[in-house]
């Protein structure tokens, strides 16, 4: 077990890389079971929820190589069990995504209970729905088994524009008998990704980056070389990083086409950067007040379904909003309780009104202190290292197991900005 140790009050400078999609790298990894050939996958992010993934697919008979920094080659001749491993699944709640290629590729799965961050009920609902109308049955007791003797193409509308239940469907689609039509499908760009992939592994995806999406099954598929794309949430919380430091940081490596609901997002809080190529730079001197609405109304920061604002930028939107002059209404409609961790913010000095489990309305700019902190989960996490970082003082932050499962190397990397953060290890 790891703290962070925290000296605020610094502001940063330099470059920075933007590691590549955690929630793209994970369905790409379960989607390497759906062929027998190599599949080669680069700019993985090398994070805990990563590697848990990779030690399933080992443990169900993939062969899992480190070929260098970021990129891993796997290879599944055989599927040699069609059980999850229980202790496997408990760590991420990614292993659902294993439902699909398992249907698709040998008829059978058996699911334990998923893990992953507790921020209210996470329904599974949309997996089961969608694979049952492919062709699977599913029973559920102390663990989820599905079976499926033919998966069929049909036309298929969700019940929620899921992203991990639509890149089951995906999934399974792809080898399915017959064409596929998912309406109400998520369309992020992590699902982006997944499509992409599939189809440089043979699948015959159409309407990629919407919410239609057309699959022709096809028998097989091969193996391919796929670059994961760059992690916008991360890149959502640099920028919000520099904001708060009052630091004039560079990010390389992002996909401006993503950035264009966070860009207004921000903008909303009187932040702006520029992008030339792939490299986004953000200022130091940013005007650090809220822009009201017509009428001089509260502004209101919301989540959405893509192509709305992501909800794991919201956590770092909310420290954001403590340091910009004005009054904001965050406001994440997309989980249950997400919203509790903001007690830390409060005690920190924020002037932070928590209406319900689900709205907060955010008056700065407030004078942060630091504190002792324990990080609730991964995107809260980060939230509260962009408050120690701009805060007054010294903070601890514990758990932060949670932050490293979707940021790498975090502490190493914000310290070459500048950032007087050290990873000590708990006795």
């Amino acid at each position: 077990m790891h703290k962070y140790v925290i000296e605020g009050g610094h502001p940063l400078k330099g470059r920075i890389r933007a590691n590549g999609n955690k929630n793209a790298a994970l369905p790409c990894v379960a989607a390497c079971l759906l062929t027998s050939e190599t599949v080669r996958l680069t700019n993985v992010p090398e994070i805990e929820d990563i590697l848990v993934m990779f030690d399933i697919l080992r443990d169900l008979g993939s062969t899992v190589v480190r070929e260098a920094p970021n990129t891993f080659a796997v290879t599944t001749h055989d599927i040699k069990r069609t059980e999850i491993s229980a202790e496997l699944a408990k760590k991420v709640r990614a292993s659902i995504l294993f439902a699909g290629p398992m249907l698709a590729r040998v008829g059978k799965v058996v699911l334990p209970p998923p893990g992953g961050d507790v921020i209210g009920r996470r329904r599974l609902d949309t997996h089961f729905l969608a694979l049952s109308e492919l062709g699977a049955r599913f029973e559920v007791d102390t663990v989820y088994t599905l079976t499926a003797n033919k998966l069929v193409g049909l036309d298929l509308f969700l019940d929620e524009a899921s992203v991990t239940g639509t890149e089951n469907a995906i999934m399974a689609a792809v080898l399915a008998s017959g064409k596929t039509v998912i309406q109400n499908a998520a369309g992020e760009p992590h699902v982006q990704d997944l499509c992409n992939m599939l189809n440089g592994m043979g699948a015959k995806i159409r309407g990629i980056g919407s919410n239609i999406l057309e699959i022709d099954g096809v028998k097989t598929l091969h193996g391919t070389e796929f670059r994961i794309g760059a992690d916008f949430m991360e890149v959502g919380s640099l920028i919000g990083l520099a904001a708060c430091t009052h630091s004039e940081l560079e990010i390389e490596d992002v996909q401006p086409q993503h950035l264009r609901m966070t860009k207004l997002g921000f903008a909303k809080l009187g932040i702006f950067w520029e992008t030339e190529g792939t490299t986004l730079k953000v200022p130091a001197g940013q005007p650090m007040k809220v822009v009201s609405d017509l009428g001089g109304q509260i502004p209101k920061i919301d989540d959405a379904p893509w192509p709305g604002f992501p909800p794991d930028v919201l956590p770092i939107m909310t420290v954001v909003a403590t340091q910009c002059d004005g009054t904001t209404l965050i406001h994440d409609k997309m989980f249950e309780s997400r919203m509790f961790w903001v007690d830390k913010l409060i005690s920190m000095g924020a002037r932070i009104i928590l209406c319900d489990p689900h709205r907060a309305v955010v008056s700065g700019a407030a004078s942060l202190q630091g504190m002792d902190l324990v990080s609730p989960d991964v995107r809260a996490g980060m939230a509260l290292v962009i408050a120690s970082l701009c805060a007054e003082g010294r903070s601890t932050i514990q758990n932060v197991y949670q932050i490293e499962r979707g940021y790498e190397n975090i502490a190493s990397r914000l310290a070459a900005l500048g950032a007087k953060i050290q990873r000590v290890k708990v006795e």
